[in-house]
């Protein structure tokens, strides 16, 4: 009965990125998710703000750049914000071009020094809590060198999810990918290759870094518990966002390649 409604989500979850994307899309090839001149097709979420309030124009686009910015922040005060496309999507490749610049905004945590990320398999915006940080979801995190030491990036971190890697279920919130340290400003290619619930990898620079399975709810988040229905706690599909944690950030590029 778990594999049917895995299917069936799966399908359904197909259907709606055919939709998003116009039709019946090209399969096998790129399609891209920001135009490079604005933020049509995306939904912005800020902590404390409603859905759709850009607060700070945090989420911008310049000179063709995707932009996390906080040049118009006093403090950052926890407003952790992502942006989410439209539509969700469930066997797909998904590329981003990022790179970190600048100063971390003042009052944003330690932790989020030259850190960013993507969310995978994520719950829709409109569920989510006004002052709720981060969407219930699979993120593929991204973090840039501070000019010394080891600190790879497309790692993975779970709120409110756990994953299975080989065959041990996963509950610790962050896990180091084996990616190099990318340092300064440079930019970066991540790929994400999603198989609804099946594999999921990590690519960075075109060099395997991390794999996985098995993306689940985790029934003691409360966050999570809430969409869990009829005890099912297996994720084939969700929304995609990409984040905003105190860093800016660019994305010149976020495309997709949707698989069978």
């Amino acid at each position: 009965m778990q594999k049917t409604c895995n299917g069936l989500f799966a399908v359904l979850l197909g259907l709606a990125a055919t939709a998003a994307l116009g039709g019946e899309p090209p399969r096998g090839e790129w399609i891209p998710l920001f135009n490079g001149k604005n933020l049509d097709g995306w939904k912005v979420k800020i902590k404390g703000y409603e859905l759709g309030e850009n607060w700070g124009d945090t989420f911008r686009v310049e000179d063709g750049v995707l932009k996390v910015a906080y040049d118009r922040y006093e403090k950052f005060n926890d407003r952790f914000g992502h942006l989410f496309y439209e539509k969700p999507f469930s066997n797909y490749i998904l590329r981003v071009e990022y790179r970190f610049v600048g100063q971390q905004a003042p009052g944003g945590p330690g932790w989020a020094f030259r850190n960013n990320g993507i969310m995978l398999h994520g719950q829709p915006p409109e569920t989510m809590g006004k002052d709720q940080s981060f969407p219930v979801s699979i993120e593929v995190q991204l973090l840039g060198g501070s000019g010394q030491g080891r600190r790879p990036t497309a790692n993975v971190c779970s709120p409110g999810t756990h994953f299975v890697q080989n065959g041990k279920l996963i509950t610790a919130h962050c896990n180091n990918s084996s990616s190099k340290t990318y340092h300064g400003d440079q930019w970066v290619t991540v790929e994400v290759e999603v198989h609804g619930n099946q594999l999921i990898r990590h690519r960075v620079n075109g060099e395997l870094v991390f794999e996985y399975e098995q993306p689940q709810l985790d029934e003691n988040d409360p966050d999570a518990r809430k969409l869990i229905k009829d005890g099912q706690k297996m994720l084939s599909g969700g929304s995609i966002s990409l984040q905003a944690e105190s860093h800016p950030c660019e994305f010149r590029k976020v495309e997709l390649k949707l698989l069978p």
